[in-house]
């Protein structure tokens, strides 16, 4: 029997039971496969293979809901976890909006795109593993490489509920990455990057080698600079970190719990009239595509910041009944997880400032962050943490930058926009995507 087959077969089981015993559920069954390689001193360090599966239930009975979840497909622990959800869904609280609402969605999203076939030897990974540290480490000055390595996963997702959905969806990834650990006259300095892909041919060596490299090397005489306010261009993967830690503010979740500080502002404005935000469901080369929510909606594109007035949040069917709203179809569950939101590929549009407009003058360019999520208050908005980056004069960098707390209101500051570039980047997770953006001022702690 396959896979597919054992899953889809332990989704009944699951189903026709809860059924039988007067409630609803939703089911997630999952199974993975995967590879990784890491090298040091020129030989293969790890070598590891592994796979597993598990299946998670989401039981709504007299209005109240609960989870649970097993590892194991055999009949007794199944019937296990469903002991176990009906259970925990005796305490739970009555909710009037928890209801199974999905009605016979069958989607399937097994896209070519999304799972290419592996046609790529052991031998030829092997070989781009040993070459990522092997390439830090033949450059001058770089004594190691700490970080690196080669890694693949394909995994299949089916999720069904007892109003007769039942969608699927396959997906294979690749990935390498590297960091340098450069060292020169009693000084350290690393850096890093990370290549993503669908199939191996898609995958960029030496960007992860050139660039980590490259990183580190301008970033050693770095020195804090004078404590002030400064013009700050957040690098691509710095500022997919930024927003993320803040990802409260779109959260349908938060706003049913009180704890969302947007939940009142629909159709107001929190951002500059510059900025726009959408979830775009489909984006070519995107690592977050799925035809379906975890739910089993059709995923679709939500705008959610429109020349910064904010027209929606995210919402599942849960808290779109709750607070009277259309669903944006953003549902996320795992089989271990209770049921939230989340985007699938955050687009901030590009605007018009020219190259010149947006680097002129003296501005900090910042590179990396460092505790992030730590030093960050979603609610209030407030953040404080180190980073590294260099300081700017008119597009050019002019001298490296260590040892900085930077400091803030992120809500604040998406209101301090000054320019906006034209070019669309797109960061290393691929799942982000955004123009260079300057902000007017931060409070930089330093010397």
């Amino acid at each position: 029997m396959s896979e597919q087959a054992k899953l889809q077969q332990a989704i009944e089981h699951v189903l026709n039971s809860v059924q039988g015993q007067g409630a609803e559920a939703d089911v997630i069954a999952s199974s993975s496969n995967s590879f990784s390689l890491k090298a040091n001193k020129g030989e293969l360090d790890e070598y590891k293979v592994t796979s597993g599966q598990v299946i998670g239930v989401r039981v709504v009975k007299d209005q109240r809901v609960a989870t649970s979840y097993s590892e194991s497909l055999e009949p007794a622990s199944l019937e296990l976890m469903i002991k176990n959800a009906l259970e925990s869904a005796r305490f739970a609280k009555v909710d009037e909006h928890q209801q199974i609402r999905c009605l016979n969605s069958r989607i399937d999203s097994d896209r070519a795109e999304i799972n290419q076939p592996d046609e790529t030897s052991v031998d030829d990974k092997i070989a781009l593993s040993l070459s990522l540290e092997q390439g830090v480490v033949s450059k001058p000055n770089a004594s190691s490489s700490p970080y690196n390595g080669y890694g693949e996963s394909e995994s299949q997702l089916l999720i069904a509920n007892t109003q007769g959905s039942l969608c699927s969806h396959k997906e294979r990834s690749v990935s390498c990455y590297a960091y340098t650990l450069f060292e020169q006259e009693g000084k350290q300095s690393m850096g890093g990057a990370s290549s993503t892909g669908r199939s191996f041919s898609e995958l960029n060596p030496d960007h992860c080698i050139n660039h980590g490299y490259e990183t580190a090397r301008d970033l050693i005489d770095g020195e804090p600079v004078s404590t002030g306010n400064y013009s700050v261009i957040f690098e691509v993967n710095a500022l997919s970190s930024l927003i993320g830690a803040f990802s409260l503010c779109l959260s349908g979740v938060g706003a049913m719990k009180g704890i969302n500080p947007w939940r009142e502002k629909v159709g107001q404005q929190v951002a500059s009239p510059l900025f726009s935000l959408t979830d775009k469901a489909y984006v070519e080369g995107g690592m977050n595509i799925s035809a379906f929510d975890s739910e089993g909606f059709a995923t679709q594109d939500n705008t959610l910041i429109n020349n910064g007035e904010l027209s929606t949040l995210l919402h599942n069917s849960h808290t779109a009944n709750a607070m009277g709203v259309d669903s944006t179809s953003s549902a996320a569950r795992s089989a271990k997880s209770s049921l939230e939101v989340t985007t699938q590929h955050k687009v901030i549009s590009v605007g018009s400032a020219s190259q010149e407009e947006l680097t002129g003058g003296e501005y900090l360019e910042l590179l990396d962050l460092h505790g992030v999520h730590s030093g960050a208050d979603a609610v209030s908005g407030d953040f404080s943490f180190g980073a590294d980056g260099f300081l700017c004069r008119d597009g050019k960098r002019i001298q490296p930058v260590r040892g900085i707390t930077v400091a803030g209101n992120f809500y604040k500051l998406l209101n301090e926009i000054d320019a906006m570039g034209s070019v669309l980047e797109i960061s290393e997770s691929r799942n982000f995507y955004s123009p260079a953006i300057r902000f007017s001022r931060l409070s930089i702690g330093g010397k």
